[in-house]
């Protein structure tokens, strides 16, 4: 389904750690909008939604919904850390395009 880098899942952990509110994995979905049609959404969830997925990477838990699982198959996420950009990155399969940000998706 979906994988997680070492340096993803570090950043994973170290979110949670850091979180004010209890979370028990992190949601990656995908919305309509951005540069190339489709986005990727991201954000800290204390518990899954009923029809959610859920991916185990070692001991950090992905929540998918079912809509995004298609956009997601195959998908690993990598955290980087560089000189123009620090954050997620998604090495997605499925798109056929991405923007220049690859925050976003055709």
């Amino acid at each position: 389904m979906i994988q997680l880098t070492n340096a993803a899942r570090d950043a994973v952990r170290t979110a949670i750690a850091g979180s004010s509110n209890p979370a028990e994995g992190i949601r990656i979905m995908v919305e309509a909008g951005g540069c190339s049609g489709f986005k990727y959404m991201m954000g800290l969830v204390s518990a899954p939604e009923k029809d959610d997925i859920v991916v185990l990477c070692d001991d950090v838990k992905v929540f998918v919904d079912r809509e995004s699982s298609p956009h997601l198959e195959g998908t690993t996420v990598d955290f980087v850390v560089s000189l123009e950009q620090s954050g997620f990155s998604f090495d997605n399969p499925n798109s056929v395009s991405k923007c220049s940000c690859g925050k976003s998706f055709n």
